[in-house]
């Protein structure tokens, strides 16, 4: 059945591919756009995803290209799937192209990635689009070939929020015959801070370093998160959540989070991990050159950290995975990655902050004197 809404899909790694075949095989029109052109030269002479796992069929794409003006052009929504550390460069190369009542949805945002986008293409661009970010991506899923992807769960509910948030539930209208999962955030400061990918994914790899850089094989989540391991991944987590707490966001632990997207159930996150179907036959990463650290420290951990210190709390659990990032790789995250003054929230109140997420501006009647 062909659907009135198009899609352009941004990225063709594991979730680009995983939803651009969805979205195919469901009866959109779907755009694919790739930066690098050699990674998608199979998909440009036969435009097709064969799809498995929770999903099983073929999706046939309308344009595969690595043209994002013919990527974008006439679609309603633009669904970004590449990682956090892109979403500068896309939004300034998307800016020049972009038409009056698109929808852009980050899949995901990360920490700040709408805020981010947002204040990119507002200053290159009069043009009127709506920029959403969803809190994790809807699918645990891997690439199995450039032409095919393997789905082994989607998520059975991912919040999702909009700037201005006035425009959140036309975002939510409009995606939801596809993915009904998403529902409605109170803005992106939610989505923001209810970040799972934080907690689940740079930890991990980094205490599992010693295995995954000899290419040892074993399941990255069910192996890899052991009683101990869970145990540390739980005091960033509520590290998380008092940040959450301070911000006046709803927040939900990760154990709990499991417990509602995946209906795993358990004592604590060790058990909850273990007991994720969702999560059996995920292979740890051959290598450390992966975005589990390069994007999610610098665009996850970096502006958690960066956002409690506007808060005065301390984050001993997160900023040690942040240190031992920049100690393993010889980068130094906390210079590269998105500060509260890259996401504009800097020196600014919780109400501010609030303001900012949900109208893009502050009012300037409502802005604070901010304490020396």
């Amino acid at each position: 059945m062909k659907r009135d809404i198009s899609y352009a899909v941004i990225g063709a790694g594991n979730g680009g591919i995983a939803m651009a075949g969805y979205l195919a095989l469901i009866g959109y029109e779907v755009n694919l756009y790739n930066r690098t052109r050699d990674n998608i030269l199979s998909l440009i002479d036969d435009p097709v995803i064969e799809l498995s796992g929770e999903v099983e069929g073929t999706g046939r794409l309308n344009v595969v290209t690595d043209d994002i003006g013919k990527a974008i052009r006439g679609a309603n929504i633009i669904m970004v799937t590449i990682p956090a550390m892109g979403h500068y460069d896309l939004a300034k190369s998307m800016a020049p192209y972009l038409e009056d009542g698109q929808i852009i949805v980050l899949n995901p945002g990360r920490t700040g990635g709408a805020l981010e986008v947002y204040s990119v293409i507002k200053s290159l661009t009069d043009k009127k689009v709506v920029v959403a970010e969803a809190q994790t991506f809807i699918y645990a899923c891997r690439k199995t070939s450039p032409k095919s992807a393997h789905i082994f769960k989607s998520k059975k509910e991912v919040k999702l929020a909009a700037i201005p948030s006035i425009m959140t539930d036309y975002v939510l209208n409009a995606i939801n015959e596809a993915y009904p999962q998403f529902i409605a955030a109170a803005n992106v400061i939610e989505t923001s801070i209810n970040n799972y990918g934080a907690i689940f994914h740079p930890a991990p790899t980094l205490l599992n370093c010693g295995h995954i850089e000899r290419g040892a094989p074993f399941e990255y989540y069910t192996e890899g998160i052991t009683p101990s391991i869970g145990n540390f991944l739980e005091k960033m987590d509520h590290e998380r959540m008092k940040i959450g707490r301070l911000l006046n966001v709803e927040t939900v632990s990760a154990k709990d989070w499991l417990e509602e997207t995946y209906n795993a159930k358990g004592n604590n996150l060790y058990e909850a991990v273990q007991n994720n179907p969702g999560y059996r036959g995920l292979q740890a990463p051959k290598g450390l050159n992966i975005r589990y650290i390069y994007e999610d420290v610098p665009y996850s951990l970096i502006p958690l950290s960066s956002i409690a210190k506007e808060l005065n709390i301390e984050t001993p659990a997160i900023d040690s995975i942040i240190r031992l990032a920049t100690l393993i790789t010889g980068r130094n995250f906390f210079e590269e990655g998105r500060t509260a003054e890259r996401l504009g929230l800097k020196g600014l109140s919780v109400k501010e902050m609030h303001e900012y997420a949900e109208k893009g501006f502050i009012m300037e009647e409502n802005k604070e004197e901010v304490a020396s």
